[in-house]
């Protein structure tokens, strides 16, 4: 067995919790609406599926009328327990994170205004709303009871029961031989992968410079430069949680690698092998030359392969509060917008 870091954790960070059942299903049926958006024609689900890791399984994301987003859907999993949202991390909240696509232009292009008066044109969502929020003084939408609705339905999906939670918790038979190998050499101070991708959640939730270069020859993605302010964060992206990562292809913020094994080759290759000409990068100091064989890559993925779980998969329900039905996560009767 490889040294390796810390042992086989289990203990979570503070989650956010509180919300009542109405709040979490009033927030479902808001989650799955593409009423929400500008024109009718994408949900926040649009980017997160659940048939996908909560991601859309696209390199970018693509909003209304066709726009391609410059970096990719990350996964919804687990975000009860994160501090920091978006891949730049220039969002402290969740309530504050769901702000950027419903308010974006070229992602689900609504305005406040339009979307209070949308919601409140609906006597279905106002009833529902009074029942989520009992202590309202009128029948009328509020954004703040928006914000958290979805708030309450995001933080209910939960993702702690893989197999590999299992054999942390004392099930040994939870995993076979080669996935233990994996879980060994995950952990080990050559491959390091723990260092930043920390059990339990398999995230330290800070930011790394880990030196992609962009695909295409496209010009490097500041990342979290334009968070900080400071050129130390060049490139800096968001430490992604690997729960469910198995279901999330493509990955890195610009769906640059179409399978684990690929991304795991790129951390083997050696420390800035991709760095772009003429760039600078302050790349963080676990980036290494870990030299593993192929054996060792192919034990990674298998590993890497065990932290799915979806037990709690949310259900799209099958017709809306705004009248359109859903089927398979996709809305299939369209709805006119008045702006």
């Amino acid at each position: 067995m490889k040294r390796g870091v810390g042992g086989l954790k289990t203990a979570l960070p503070p989650v956010r919790d509180g919300f009542t059942p109405q709040q979490i299903d009033l927030g479902r049926y808001l989650f799955f609406d593409p009423v929400l958006s500008k024109d009718g024609s994408v949900s926040c689900a649009t980017c997160h599926n659940p048939d996908k890791g909560l991601s859309d399984g696209l390199k970018t994301s693509v909003g209304i009328h066709q726009a391609k987003m410059k970096r990719a859907a990350p996964s919804l999993w687990n975000v009860a327990f994160m501090k920091k949202f978006f891949w730049d991390v220039r969002a402290k909240s969740l309530e504050e994170q769901m702000q950027g696509p419903l308010y974006s232009p070229d992602e689900m292009g609504t305005t406040p205004e339009q979307l209070l008066k949308t919601l409140n044109q609906i006597e279905s969502y106002q009833n529902l709303f009074t029942q989520a929020f009992p202590n309202k003084q009128d029948d009328q939408i509020e954004l703040s009871e928006i914000y958290l609705a979805l708030t309450a339905f995001e933080t209910s999906l939960i993702s702690l029961n893989s197999r590999y939670d299992q054999y942390a918790h004392g099930y040994a038979q939870a995993l076979n031989k080669e996935e233990i190998e994996g879980l060994n050499i995950f952990r080990s101070f050559v491959a390091r992968c723990a260092e930043c991708h920390t059990p339990p959640l398999f995230t330290n939730q800070q930011v790394a410079v880990i030196g992609l270069a962009e695909p295409d020859g496209l010009p490097l993605d500041p990342g979290a430069q334009d968070t900080y302010h400071d050129e130390k964060f060049r490139g800096a992206f968001k430490v992604p949680s690997l729960r469910n990562i198995d279901r999330t292809a493509p990955y890195t913020h610009s769906g640059r690698f179409a399978t684990l094994r690929e991304m795991a080759e790129f951390y083997n290759k050696g420390r800035g092998h991709e760095i772009p000409a003429g760039e600078k990068l302050y790349l963080h100091w676990h980036i290494w030359e870990p030299h593993l064989s192929d054996y060792e890559l192919d034990r990674l993925v298998d590993f890497m392969k065990t932290l799915t779980d979806e037990s709690f998969m949310p259900i799209p329900p099958q017709q809306l509060p705004s009248g359109i039905k859903i089927k398979d996560n996709v809305s299939i009767t369209t709805l006119t917008i008045q702006p």
